[in-house]
């Protein structure tokens, strides 16, 4: 070992010229460096001003890894490293990556369509098939979601740009639809003006746009109507039960019937009706006397 050591010559190694290379290398990285955080937080705040907290994160980071790779690279051609290699090796590797993670590749892809587009932002409640919750981030592979029981889902990005995606809090108001039906003996008029007036006593409705009124059809059981009330996002499950506990507690007492389903036989005019037969208690349990043994007959013809 002390040969080997011997042997090399640190003059040599340490050239003038490879002494400045690596000094110019080194101080290319630090200033480099330096630079790029600064140019890094001044392109955020740039980006910030146009996007959302999300958008300006994620851009941010790009900035900063580009920038990152051209001080290394700069680096490196100080240090006498043919940048042409570099590059021809790192496009190989490219390629070879991109075949290897395909799925990383897309989501990746995907999450810069959902910066660009914006379908929705951080703190937005959203439903992307059957998950339902508070956004809590919006990152490059995946987006992160709060259920309302307090559970963390991360959605991958392909997910969200192939699937529909229901964005509940993107505007300031929303509509409260009411599936509600009557008895068929109930007045139309008076059922249509007591809803009416269930809409406009209401704090939480709003009177414009108006509360719509749809009658429906006639059931099975009931008269249908659909009753639509609008109000403010934020108080939606407010309103949504408060207009059906107004609703009940009026139809309750106005004497309103909101019929439970039932089905009624009729077999028509010309046919004969069904046959009923009453049946006191003793008569049946002399007729089917338990254990199914049938009585002996008592008439006088057997007696004695």
């Amino acid at each position: 070992m002390n040969e080997i050591l011997s042997s090399i010559n640190l003059h040599q190694v340490f050239t003038p010229d490879r002494v400045a290379a690596i000094s110019k290398a080194l101080i290319v990285l630090v200033v480099g460096f330096t630079l790029a955080r600064f140019g890094t937080s001044a392109i955020g705040r740039a980006i910030e001003t146009r996007a959302g907290g999300p958008e300006t994160l994620v851009l941010r980071r790009l900035v900063r890894y580009t920038l990152y790779s051209l001080v290394i690279a700069t680096a490196a051609h100080q240090l006498g490293f043919n940048l042409g290699v570099l590059l021809g090796a790192a496009g190989v590797l490219t390629v070879a990556l991109g075949f290897a993670s395909q799925t990383s590749a897309s989501n990746l892809i995907s999450g810069l369509f959902l910066i660009a587009e914006r379908p929705f932002v951080v703190g937005d409640v959203v439903t992307v098939e059957s998950v339902t919750g508070e956004v809590l981030s919006i990152d490059l592979l995946s987006t992160k979601i709060r259920t309302f029981n307090n559970l963390f889902v991360r959605v991958p990005n392909e997910q969200i740009i192939k699937s529909n995606v229901t964005n509940l809090t993107r505007f300031p108001i929303r509509r409260v639809d009411i599936q509600i039906g009557v008895a068929y003996k109930e007045d139309m008029t008076r059922v249509e003006r007591l809803l009416k007036e269930i809409a406009s006593e209401n704090p939480l409705a709003m009177e414009e746009p108006a509360p719509l009124l749809i009658f429906q059809g006639f059931g099975d059981s009931a008269l249908l109507y659909q009753f639509s009330v609008w109000g403010q996002t934020s108080k939606f499950l407010d309103l949504r039960n408060s207009i059906q506990r107004d609703l009940k507690r009026v139809f309750d007492e106005e004497g309103i019937e909101i019929p439970f389903p039932h089905r009624s036989l009729y077999t028509g005019s010309i046919t004969d009706p069904f046959p009923i037969r009453i049946v006191s208690e003793d008569s049946q349990a002399v007729a089917e006397p338990p254990g199914g043994v049938t009585p002996p007959d008592r008439s006088p013809e057997h007696a004695g």
